[in-house]
């Protein structure tokens, strides 16, 4: 895509970051030659987000002019915005020419992926609600676009490797007991998978920890009236491993230079039919039994080596490509012989959240930083493009296990509550004050699911340095805000919170003290945020339309 501009006076609006740390919002102005992001990991990236934004200098989240840029692919790609000498502006978008070239055949098509152009003249929320609704009403599998989506425990960060089957079915129960819904199990459940060194391609049940199979255990958290979920890496495969061992030529390699691994394994060549044709068959040896509910589809490294034996020399810069066209045949073959199992993409988080990939999954795991506050950060980003539903938010253990901190268990559900919503926890190690509060929890949030979920998301308070901001959800028949406090500052300034996109002429009944406000009131005047006294602090204030 190419697209010219007869001025320069923009702001340059990019969502940038790293593993753990998604999605950070990078705004600057445009200036003489070009600016770019690009990946070139054989994913659209956590390093660089396939989407730029052009905004006037006076934009903010609610008034303004803003243009928005956004990629369906899920592989390499560039995005720039070049300033002229006579001062216009180019900005394009596509597939990254560093690391592709494709040799058209006489008579022969190339079909360029799509790319959606946005305009908003109401700021960055304007912009927002556009993308939120394109996505979540034509983009997403139809069947998923007003489908509730289940509260959830996954098996990870309080077993990894080590568990047994009767351990996981005592979590799944007290997990019932508390009003979860689907039983995730996570990686660790198939083959000689004791760590991350072994077994990734040899999608057979580890008999030592699930002796009965999966079918079997599945069928055990059917009987706790959950559905089930599992995970899957299908793309990688361990060195140490069966399909490695009968299959070396299938992995991603360059004829004479030594393979790399990363986080210990290798990459598939998806653009292998008959790797294709394994990984379809593998999927649906298991889906067609009708235990599994719910998928979770990983992607833990970026490509290196990218090669195939298949290709003549002047054709190796198609791999990259037609590695993601082999993935699309995959996910569109298994989704629509599937469409009752729900699949959550994931790649190390949010390493390959894009519209290629949301148009086969309906939600992401959006990180793999659980804490509090680092997600009130990586959601606050993503939410520019995505709506909550789309993104995968759990409340973890405190310390957190990838930065340490301690945060308080309401916090941590405010802000996974304001993503597609589960826990990720040694559900067995909380206090009786813990389990009583987290079943306190999914009440709540049963009664308000479909406000959060389908409801109009706005961000009222732009995320500032201590990490403080405030978002609404509203329908039409109730509102809710919540608020966080981020890090705690001396000589803090009185606040108010303005809803800014409630109804004006409309009633709203505070929930909690039986308090009527107009909208108007709500919108302009705001409400007092409380003096807080401490770190990563949370409050929530909801309304009903009292009409």
């Amino acid at each position: 895509m190419l697209l010219d501009f007869p001025r320069c006076d923009f702001d340059l609006l990019t969502l940038n970051g790293a593993h753990t740390n998604e999605a950070t919002i990078h705004r600057q102005p445009l200036h003489s030659g070009v600016q770019k992001i690009a990946s070139t990991r054989g994913t659209s990236s956590p390093q660089h987000h396939p989407f730029l934004g052009l905004a006037d200098r006076y934009t903010n989240e609610d008034q303004g002019n803003v243009y928005g840029f956004h990629f369906i692919y899920s592989g390499n790609f560039v995005a720039q915005a070049e300033v002229e000498q006579y001062g216009s502006t180019r900005v394009q978008i596509g597939i990254n020419p560093e690391t592709f070239e494709w040799k058209l055949s006489p008579k022969s098509n190339f079909e360029t992926p799509e790319v959606v152009l946005n305009f908003s003249s109401k700021g960055f929320n304007q912009l927002s609600q556009t993308f939120h609704k394109l996505y979540q009403t034509y983009l997403i599998p139809e069947q998923w676009q007003q489908a509730e989506r289940p509260i959830l425990l996954n098996s990870w960060e309080g077993n990894y490797f080590d568990f047994t089957e009767d351990a996981l079915i005592e979590q799944a129960r007290l997990a019932k007991e508390l009003g979860i819904e689907l039983f995730v199990l996570d990686d660790g459940w198939f083959s000689q998978r004791e760590d991350d060194t072994t077994s990734l391609g040899d999608w057979t049940v580890n008999q030592v920890k699930l002796p009965h199979g999966i079918e079997h255990f599945a069928d055990r958290i059917h009987q706790e009236k959950m559905t089930f979920g599992l995970w899957f890496e299908p793309e990688m495969v361990s060195v140490k491993s069966h399909l490695f061992e009968r299959y070396p030529e299938w992995s991603l390699q360059v004829p004479n230079y030594p393979q790399t691994q990363g986080r210990q394994q290798l990459v598939l060549n998806l653009s292998l039919p008959q790797v294709q044709d394994y990984l379809i068959q593998v999927l649906t040896n298991y889906l067609s039994t009708n235990k599994i509910d719910y998928i979770k589809w990983d992607m833990n490294r970026h490509l290196t080596e990218v090669g195939s034996f298949l290709l003549p020399n002047d054709q190796q810069k198609e791999v990259s490509h037609r590695y993601v066209l082999g993935l699309y045949r995959i996910l569109a073959e298994v989704t629509e012989q599937f469409p009752h199992v729900l699949f959550e993409n994931c790649s190390s988080g949010g390493g390959r959240f894009d519209p290629g990939m949301v148009a086969y999954m309906p939600q992401t795991w959006a990180s793999d930083n659980t804490d509090a506050l680092c997600r009130s950060k990586i959601q606050y980003g993503y939410s520019y493009l995505y709506p909550p539903v789309m993104m995968g938010a759990h409340v973890s253990d405190s310390p957190n296990h990838q930065v340490g901190r301690n945060t308080p268990l309401a916090s941590r559900f405010l802000i996974a509550m304001s993503g597609n919503f589960g826990y990720e926890l040694a559900i067995k190690n909380q206090s009786p004050q813990e389990l009583e509060e987290i079943k306190e929890q999914i009440v709540f949030y049963k009664k308000h699911r479909t406000l959060i979920q389908f409801g109009q998301f706005y961000r009222l308070k732009e995320l500032d340095k201590a990490y403080s901001s405030a978002w609404l959800f509203k329908n039409e028949k109730e509102a809710l805000l919540v608020y966080s406090n981020g890090l705690a500052q001396p000589a803090q300034a009185v606040q108010y919170i303005k809803t800014k996109y409630l109804e004006e002429s409309a009633l709203y009944k505070d929930t909690s003290t039986g308090q009527v406000y107009s909208g108007s009131e709500l919108n302009h005047a705001g409400i007092l945020v409380p003096r807080i006294k401490g770190d990563f602090h949370c409050f929530y204030r909801h309304w009903t339309i009292d009409r």
